[in-house]
């Protein structure tokens, strides 16, 4: 039925062992990390699977209409990305936000609204891959930052903010984390669908938050 076009219900995808899990957020990304599946389906027998944003299929802007922020060439076929392998924006060191797919876009534009009217400096985290997780690099960055907000379009049971939280806390991350993720329901038709799914408005209030702004 058409209330599972926007259903993000992956976990039971995270919990097979070993299945490489892809969720690019822009066009240069997808090409490359869907070279880097096949490549590691041919090379080492992975089986990978790809993940597509289909909210972003028609978004070339980011901030302001016309300004293709989020257009893409094509990636060279050369370009791979390694699997597991983030990818970051800015340079803020008040807050780590930590997001994939549709939620890095919506987070990207909330970053901007921090810094123009809270002063807040964000840096923000795309993890690109679902599984496996960079736990490595999420711990390095938000050590760097002091805060961390996750932003997951995924339900808050069994989403993919839960194995993000429970790797800073095992990872020794003693600063203040916050997250904002999809209700616990099936995702109603037409604009029903705003009132469960992660909005720019909860982003921009945890981060807020957060920050004590």
């Amino acid at each position: 039925g058409g209330h599972f076009h926007n259903d993000n219900a992956i976990a039971s995808l995270r919990d097979i062992p070993g299945l490489v899990i892809a969720s690019p957020s822009r066009g240069e990304d997808a090409a490359a990390m869907l070279r880097t599946c096949v490549a590691a389906a041919q090379t080492d027998g992975a089986v990978c699977l790809f993940l597509e944003p289909i909210a972003l299929y028609p978004v070339r802007d980011l901030h302001d209409k016309g300004d293709n922020l989020w257009a893409s060439t094509y990636a060279p076929t050369a370009d791979h990305v390694p699997v597991g392998a983030p990818r970051f924006y800015g340079e803020g060191r008040d807050l780590l936000i930590v997001s994939f797919a549709n939620g890095l876009w919506m987070s990207l534009r909330v970053a901007k609204r921090l810094a123009e009217q809270h002063g807040i400096q964000a840096r923000v985290m795309d993890l690109r891959w679902l599984a496996p997780l960079p736990e490595a690099e999420l711990l390095a960055e938000a050590e760097r930052a002091g805060r961390v907000l996750v932003v997951d379009e995924t339900r808050q049971t069994g989403g993919v903010a839960e194995p993000l939280v429970t790797a800073l806390t095992l990872g020794g991350f003693r600063g203040p984390v916050a997250r904002v993720a999809a209700a616990d329901c099936f995702v109603p038709l037409g604009d029903a669908a705003n009132l469960v799914l992660v909005q720019e408005p909860e982003i921009e209030a945890a981060a807020r938050a957060l920050c004590g702004a």
